[in-house]
């Protein structure tokens, strides 16, 4: 069942309220919408990338029916805290998990994963945490915010190596979406956050190249003032 209908199902509708992230996932904010409730975004956590449990109690209001909580690049959202805030609040909460991968692909990202982990210079590498399943390897490129990723990113692709900018504008900010909302954590994400290749099919030459790429750019790591 999808977001929407589930929604729905529940008798989510109009003139209530559903609290979704803003960093990515437009189409969970567009499910909201079309059900006929009101997207409300909530900070998400700096290491998980997904809702943090208490951004969304902040956010609760008499209207609040739901909580879509989405998980995020193969790590798992506070599940545990977030159905605790729903008890308080008497909230549906909802999961969006990501689309599923086999146990030996899982594996051969991990090992991909551990080996940039070890290797990697400059960038802050992904908490690995319990469970992560690497469908993304995501970094932190530190420094002046946005310019630096982007130029960072920018010379990845001059080196051959193919990395992407996961989320470009946090939903609040978009014309559809727009809200006058305090999200301190998922802007500063979406200027840092940038994914690396780390698939399955990656052989360690191509791993190599990640590394030597990546740790050949340090320069563009330190602050502007």
């Amino acid at each position: 069942m999808g977001t929407a209908a589930m929604l729905r199902a529940a008798g989510v509708g109009v003139g209530d309220e559903v609290i979704v992230p803003a960093f990515g996932n437009v189409e969970v904010a567009g499910a909201v919408a079309l059900a006929g409730a009101l997207p409300v975004f909530a900070d998400v956590d700096p290491v998980t990338y997904c809702l943090d449990p208490v951004a969304v109690e902040a956010a609760v209001t008499r209207r609040t029916a739901a909580v879509v909580v989405v998980h995020r690049f193969g790590r798992t959202a506070d599940v545990g805290q977030l159905r605790g805030v729903g008890r308080r609040h008497g909230l549906l909460v909802w999961e969006q998990g990501e689309s599923e991968a086999s146990q030996d692909e899982i594996a051969r990202r991990r090992e991909r994963a551990a080996y940039l982990d070890g290797r990697l210079r400059g960038v802050r590498m992904p908490d690995g945490g319990d469970g992560h399943t690497y469908q993304q390897y995501v970094v932190r490129v530190p420094g002046n915010g946005r310019p630096d990723r982007d130029a960072f990113a920018r010379a990845l692709r001059a080196k051959g190596v193919e990395c992407r900018v996961p989320v470009k504008i946090p939903l609040h900010r978009l014309p559809e979406f727009r809200r006058c909302a305090s999200l301190p954590e998922t802007e500063l994400a979406a200027d840092e956050t940038l994914a690396l290749p780390v698939d399955a099919s990656l052989t360690k030459r191509d791993m190599q190249r990640i590394v030597t790429a990546c740790n050949a750019l340090g320069g563009l790591l330190q602050p502007a003032f």
